[in-house]
C-alpha cells in the first residue's frame, strides 16, 4: 500500500513534469530560439539582432500560439498542448502558414542567414510533424526541444552540450504526464534534429 511519502513523491514528480512541459513547450522554444540566433549572428549589434528576432518570433511563435489559444477558447481544441491527435491538423497547418509568411518576410528584408536557416528548419519540422500526425501522435515537445538544443550546440559549441539534459527532462515529462508514450517521445527526439539540422547547417 502506498505510503504518504510515496504519494508526496509522486505528486512532486507530477508537478515537476507539468512545469517542465510548460516551460519547455514548443511555443517557448519558438520564441526564444530566433532571438538567441539573431542576436548571436549580428553581434555586437545587439539591437539589430533583437529586431530581427522579434520579427521571427511574431510569425513563428506569437501567431501560431494565438491560433491555438483561439481554438481552445472556442472549444475546438481541448487544451493548448492539443493532446487529441485528430485536433492537431488545422492548427499545425495554420501555424506552418504563419511560419512560411514570416520566412518570406525575413528573406525579402535581408535577415541574417542563420536566422533564415533556423526558420526554414522550423518549417520543415512542422511539416514533418504534421505528416506523421496523420497516422500517429508523435511528440512535438520532444522534436522541437531536440532540434533547438542541436542548433544551440552548433552555434555555441560543446559548451552548450549540458542543454541535452533539457531534452531528457522534456521527454520524461511527456511520458510522466501520459501525454505520449516513450516511443512517441523517442521518435520526436530523433525527428527534430534529423529534419531541422541539415537546413541550419547548410543555410546558416
Amino acid at each position: 500500500m502506498p505510503t504518504v511519502v510515496d504519494q508526496d513523491a509522486r505528486t512532486a514528480a507530477h508537478r515537476l513534469a507539468r512545469a517542465s512541459t510548460e516551460v519547455f513547450a514548443p511555443a517557448v522554444f519558438a520564441a526564444v530560439m530566433p532571438l538567441v540566433v539573431a542576436v548571436h549572428s549580428t553581434a555586437p549589434a545587439v539591437a539589430v539582432g533583437f529586431g530581427w528576432g522579434l520579427l521571427a518570433v511574431l510569425f513563428c511563435s506569437a501567431v501560431p500560439y494565438a491560433i491555438i489559444w483561439w481554438g481552445v477558447r472556442r472549444g475546438a481544441l481541448t487544451d493548448h498542448h492539443i493532446r487529441v491527435r485528430s485536433q492537431r491538423r488545422r492548427p499545425l497547418l495554420l501555424g506552418s502558414l504563419s511560419v512560411l509568411v514570416g520566412l518570406t518576410a525575413l528573406v525579402l528584408l535581408g535577415a541574417p542567414p542563420p536566422l533564415v536557416a533556423l526558420v526554414v528548419g522550423m518549417l520543415a519540422i512542422l511539416a514533418a510533424i504534421l505528416a506523421v500526425n496523420q497516422v500517429w501522435k508523435i511528440s512535438a515537445h520532444a522534436a522541437i526541444s531536440a532540434a533547438s538544443v542541436s542548433a544551440l550546440i552548433f552555434v555555441f559549441g560543446l559548451v552548450a552540450t549540458p542543454l541535452l539534459g533539457v531534452v531528457a527532462v522534456v521527454g520524461w515529462s511527456r511520458v510522466r504526464l501520459r501525454d505520449h508514450t516513450a516511443a512517441q517521445v523517442v521518435a520526436g527526439t530523433v525527428l527534430g534534429p534529423l529534419v531541422g539540422a541539415p537546413f541550419f547547417v547548410l543555410l546558416g
